[in-house]
């Protein structure tokens, strides 16, 4: 309808892209992936090292829900409305947000107190969502429809990469002399140190690269442009614009809301209990004194790593997939995929049993960091596509901050005190989510926009 009156035009003028131009332009996402690998992967076990109560982890992690809901769509609307003909258009915010983060990466791993680490992590998802969703948007400016499920599945295999490589640094820091053992102020091991070092060049570099690779359109309707920008605003007029925005939702962005309150409800608890159910169940050790937390915890980095090795080696088929049964058809089986696997970890402590069981669920993960969002870019207008980017990342973190607030209620009475036990109930919201993809409407217009090419095309 309307919506499609307004994009059309925008998108016969997008030429279409080679291979390697998608690539450039989506690698600055493997630097801030791997900035997110880190945290993932390492921020429970640094709260255990600094003292913090299993129960008051989910309180920890609010940092990147609540940054997310408040930062995401004002930077969107904002970059909507930003043009420079040296910097472009969502490129300031990308840099904007990796020097950020940087900085913070470089300062966690020397966190003397638990108030330091959690102030930390505030600035560190401040940084990472500054640069993430203009990544988002990024998609829809460059590429036309019948190319932005090979961009999302793009971005999907740059994060399945850039979280494999942070989940791998305890296994390839080794080679080069680094140890679990804590050699700083803290008790935080130097290979938790020297990977957020790392990280922290990485995120920089990365994002340069694509800056340098990648040029951007200017505003379709630069005299309008230009006169919005004449009569100011700023900010003011992008939280007018997130609020049109939320009046104007298109159907299905709305239909999508509980699949992704399910999904998101219960991934958090992966990222905040993986590890430390590892280290309880598979070595005994429930504690960060206790002999074999390390081990623990880096047989939880194995498992992030295969988790990631799911998401990008699936990321790629996912449109073969999608054009064969349907988008939100693959989304439900690869989310049914995910729940069994975490479901799955009931079947033993082994540590092979938590391998088994993530790799699982990174089939799911590649699911979810792109099909959602190649339903959600067909349906709204392409001059807000970064504000719409931005809601629904909302989509994703009320869900979270909900988990965060009620998970330290449910932790010790329902979930019986026990990590695992937080991710079989992961597992549940998975399969919920499911079923939820079943409210989302889809008409044949809106899967032949997505899906034009005939089999053999590119």
């Amino acid at each position: 309808m309307q919506t499609e009156k307004i994009q059309k035009p925008v998108q016969a003028q997008r030429p279409r892209l080679s291979f390697w131009q998608i690539w450039n332009m989506s690698f600055g996402f493997f630097g801030i992936q791997y900035g997110f690998g880190l945290q993932q992967a390492n921020m429970s076990p640094i709260f255990r090292y600094l003292n913090a109560d299993e129960s008051s982890i989910p309180a920890l992690w609010l940092a990147g829900p609540v940054t997310g809901l408040l930062i995401q769509p004002i930077i969107g609307a904002m970059s909507d409305r930003t043009w420079s003909p040296r910097w472009g258009r969502r490129k300031p915010y990308f840099l904007i947000g990796a020097l950020i983060t940087s900085v913070a990466l470089f300062l966690m791993p020397n966190s003397s107190t638990l108030w330091m680490a959690a102030s930390l992590m505030w600035i560190l998802d401040s940084g990472l969502n500054v640069s993430m969703e203009p990544f988002r948007a990024f998609i829809g400016d460059k590429l036309n429809e019948d190319q932005r499920t090979i961009g999302f599945a793009m971005q999907s295999f740059f994060v399945g990469f850039g979280q494999t490589l942070a989940n791998l640094m305890p296994r390839i820091l080794p080679l080069f002399g680094l140890t679990m053992v804590a050699t700083g102020t803290n008790a935080i091991p130097d290979i938790t140190r020297w990977s957020f070092y790392i990280g922290a060049v990485a995120i920089v570099a990365a994002v340069l690269w694509t800056m340098y690779t990648t040029d951007e359109y200017p505003p379709e309707d630069m005299a309008a442009f230009e006169r919005e920008k004449r009569e100011g605003g700023g900010i003011f007029k992008a939280f007018a614009e997130v609020g049109i925005a939320l009046r104007e939702m298109p159907p299905t962005m709305r239909q999508l809301w509980w699949v992704k309150f399910f999904t998101w409800y219960g991934l958090p608890l992966m990222w905040q209990y993986l590890s430390l159910a590892i280290a309880r169940h598979a070595f005994n050790a429930p504690t960060a004194q206790s002999p074999g937390f390390e081990r623990g915890i880096e047989v939880g980095n194995d498992c992030f790593a295969l988790f990631n090795v799911g998401c990008f080696g699936v990321s790629f088929f996912l449109p073969a997939i999608a054009k064969r049964i349907g988008r939100r058809e693959t989304h439900a089986l690869f989310l049914t995929l995910g729940g069994l696997g975490f479901i799955s970890l009931l079947l033993g402590s082994d540590k092979n049993a938590f391998l088994i069981g993530m790799g699982l669920v990174g089939l799911a993960w590649g699911s979810i960091l792109s099909m959602p969002y190649v339903m959600l870019s067909s349906s709204v207008p392409q001059e807000r596509m970064g504000v719409y980017m931005g809601l629904f990342n909302g989509f994703i973190v009320v869900p979270q901050i909900i988990n965060m607030i009620t998970v330290p209620f449910l932790y010790d009475s329902v979930l019986g005190g026990d990590p695992r036990n937080a991710l079989i109930l992961c597992g549940i919201c998975l399969l919920l989510a499911a079923g939820a993809c079943f409210l989302v409407k889809e008409t044949r217009r809106s899967e032949q926009a997505a899906f034009p090419i005939e089999p053999g095309g590119n």
